[in-house]
């Protein structure tokens, strides 16, 4: 502990309330808007609604919240048996963490803000857009709920089957049995509705956070802007010898690497060091390598 900085620290305490964000807004999708509506999403909470609706739903069904710990913590023993412990302290607290949120969730919200059943789908749109984001914003900051990312890297590990087909098929599965506790294709239906809503909003939160850009600076100034874009901004930065051709003066120019939502503080060191620092902002299509996107080729 004493070789940590008080940066890092406040850089893993906030990292933990990001993800704790995001599962708290996972969560009230749940409760605020699918379980009010019927609604059978995917995963261990999905698995979870069916036995809620099963036991008798607002009648006394069993919480989701108890059958998605239950069900996580037998995946998670699973997974270290089968798989080792590697699973992380993250998991084990985005798993707790949800499983929280859930429980107050369903104690504090007893009815849906929409006119159901009217705005069922409604209700199925908002639901599964708030869990996209919930989790896109968990996904950013390397966090996991658990659930049946377990069960796809357990059998990717035993047969050749990618990881995104065992969740899909599982939600297939999960989303499919919903008929036979309401015999109503519709919930069927608005349920894979709500899936899709589900992965495309991860994808749109994801992409946002990893959307990088290539900034060239040119400035008088170059010495003190690279210090200050290597210890605030915590990117690498590259000093290129330049020279202008009208001048034909010798001079610096810092290029640095940064994602999208970073540039703004670019900008902010750059006017405070040089307001008059010429620069040039061009979007990369993809970067690899520390601090970015992992290489992914066979």
């Amino acid at each position: 502990m004493g070789n940590l900085s008080s940066s890092t620290i406040w850089g893993e305490v906030k990292s933990y309330l990001i993800i704790a964000f995001g599962l708290a807004l996972y969560s009230v999708a749940w409760t605020a808007f699918l379980i009010p509506a019927n609604v059978v999403g995917g995963g261990v909470s999905g698995i979870g609604a069916l036995i809620y609706y099963a036991t008798g739903g607002v009648d006394g069904g069993l919480k989701i919240a108890y059958s998605y710990l239950i069900i996580n913590a037998f995946l998670l023993y699973l997974g270290i048996k089968m798989l080792g412990a590697n699973f992380g302290l993250r998991t084990i607290i985005g798993i707790a963490l949800t499983s929280t949120f859930l429980w107050l969730g369903q104690e504090l919200i007893h009815s849906s803000p929409l006119k159901l059943p009217d705005d069922r789908l409604l209700a199925t749109i908002i639901g599964g857009g708030l869990c996209g984001a919930g989790l896109g914003i968990v996904f950013t900051q390397g966090g996991s709920s658990g659930g049946t990312d377990i069960i796809a890297m357990i059998v990717n590990k035993y047969r050749n089957v990618s990881i995104g087909k065992v969740i899909l098929l599982c939600d297939v599965i999960i989303i499919g049995s919903s008929y036979f506790i309401f015999w109503d294709f519709t919930s069927v239906v608005y349920g894979y509705i709500s899936v899709g809503l589900v992965s495309f909003t991860i994808d749109l939160v994801l992409q946002g956070t990893r959307q990088s850009v290539q900034m060239f600076i040119v400035s008088k100034k170059y010495s003190s802007i690279a210090d200050r874009l290597s210890s605030e901004v915590q990117r690498g930065v590259t000093v290129l010898n330049g020279q202008g051709w009208y001048s034909k003066d010798e001079q610096k120019v810092v290029m640095v690497l940064v994602r999208k939502f970073e540039a703004n503080q670019v900008y902010k060191i750059c006017k405070q060091e040089d307001p008059n620092a010429f620069i040039s902002v061009v979007n990369a299509m993809g970067v690899f390598g520390k601090g970015f996107d992992t290489i992914r080729g066979k």
